[in-house]
């Protein structure tokens, strides 16, 4: 029984608590308060549940005691008499889709909404959103903001700062200034699904509800912006990639790269859908960052193999997307592309810029396209040596695999020799 009730309130953990932190925040304009009710509620459920069994309706369960406890701590501290009848007389109306103001009704987006604050830097605002509203852990954060743990942790003190110095309170924008702050939720977004799409560690690739988050969250944004090009072309990317997700691994959950995936396990109706939307993004004649990379995605799901693929056009629309936005990441992919069109060769000398940089020092992908560039030209020592390296540094455990079978492959040993 014991084990029943921890895997239901885990459970309801991963599919609930953002969506009732969310709310909360929606209802109390307080995000503290909101998080430490609903982990007591979750704390009331480990101990409930046992006595009482599961409930039928675990999220209803939950955010009733999350309610109560917001209500006991608004009164306990001796809140304004209106504000704490208008947050008990709104939640009591609670049920499986508690109202919310009508501009944004999904209590995540409105808190990814209230969380991207002008008053923050960019890159604040995303760091701040990813911890606690995403819940991503500081390895997660670091490794997509392209920081060391050190700065991420500066940064994320300096936006609680930043928070406290400006009043700034769980409320959401008036409508009119939604479009400002759309920058920042698309970071986020993104962000969030890349994660789910190359999980920084752990046993599996995917983290699949990451990425059916995301998507959530790009389909609800599109609705919110339908004439904004840049969300277009996000939603566009995401289903594009995810279209090839059931691909990226074989049935023992090892990954198999882009040219020798199965495409007729591709979902093909996700990729008609994100060519539509980026069609809709182009035709606004404002291309962006991700519209950019949306065609390049567009690219490789309208090749009908892997040797059809047009590696030309990928390397030209990296070469644009490195113009609106230089950085070493697109840099890097931008070398394989020339690679593959070009030669390895003229695929090193890009990624030398790479190396020179720094940017990605420390990042297992530099020395794994190394050595599959120089794999490609025979050089079977170099490419072990970078392969070596590679792995010292990935953290998730399929990509260690894949770069263990890479080096058995080049050194003529067995994968296991290969450790």
């Amino acid at each position: 029984m014991t084990f029943t009730v921890d895997a239901a309130v885990a459970a309801a953990f991963r599919r609930e608590y953002r969506q009732l932190v969310g709310t909360l925040v929606a209802l109390t304009g307080d995000r503290a308060l909101a998080e430490d009710c609903v982990q007591d509620a979750f704390a009331a459920a480990v101990q409930r549940w046992r006595g009482e069994g599961v409930p039928r309706r675990p999220g209803a369960w939950l955010t009733t005691v999350a309610r109560n406890r917001a209500v006991d701590r608004l009164r306990h501290e001796s809140m304004a008499a209106a504000r704490l009848r208008e947050a008990a007389v709104t939640l009591s109306a609670y049920d499986d889709a508690p109202p919310v103001p009508p501009v944004i009704r999904d209590a995540q987006l409105r808190l990814i909404f209230t969380c991207c604050h002008p008053a923050l830097s960019l890159t604040s605002q995303v760091a701040l959103t990813l911890r606690t509203v995403v819940g991503f852990g500081p390895a997660e954060i670091a490794r997509a903001l392209l920081v060391t743990p050190g700065t991420l942790a500066q940064r994320l003190v300096r936006a609680r700062r930043g928070v406290r110095e400006a009043g700034l309170r769980g409320e959401l924008p008036p409508a009119a200034e939604l479009s400002g702050r759309a920058a920042a939720v698309r970071a986020v977004l993104y962000l969030l699904f890349t994660e789910g799409y190359a999980a920084t560690a752990g046993a599996d690739l995917l983290r699949r509800g990451l990425c059916a988050e995301a998507v959530r969250l790009g389909r609800l944004l599109a609705r919110l912006l339908p004439d904004d090009p840049e969300t277009l072309g996000l939603l566009a990317l995401m289903l594009l990639h995810d279209a090839r997700r059931d691909a990226r691994t074989d049935p023992h959950g090892d990954l198999v790269p882009l040219e020798r995936q199965d495409r007729r396990r591709w979902d093909r109706g996700r990729i008609a859908e994100g060519v539509d939307l980026l069609e809709r993004a182009l035709r606004h004649g404002r291309p962006g960052p991700y519209q950019v990379q949306a065609a390049i995605a567009a690219c490789h799901a309208s090749a009908p193999d892997a040797a059809r693929t047009d590696w030309a056009q990928i390397a030209g629309l990296y070469a644009e997307l490195a113009e609106l936005t230089p950085s070493a990441v697109v840099l890097l992919n931008r070398a394989v592309a020339v690679a593959m069109a070009h030669g390895p060769l003229r695929g090193l000398e890009l990624l030398e810029q790479v190396e020179r940089s720094g940017e990605l020092a420390g990042h297992h992908l530099v020395p794994a396209v190394r050595a599959d560039l120089l794999r490609r030209l025979d050089r079977r020592d170099d490419a072990a040596g970078a392969y070596r390296r590679a792995l010292g540094l990935a953290g998730n455990d399929v990509e260690r695999r894949y770069l263990r079978d890479r080096l058995a492959e080049v050194t003529g040993t067995s994968a296991d020799q290969a450790k």
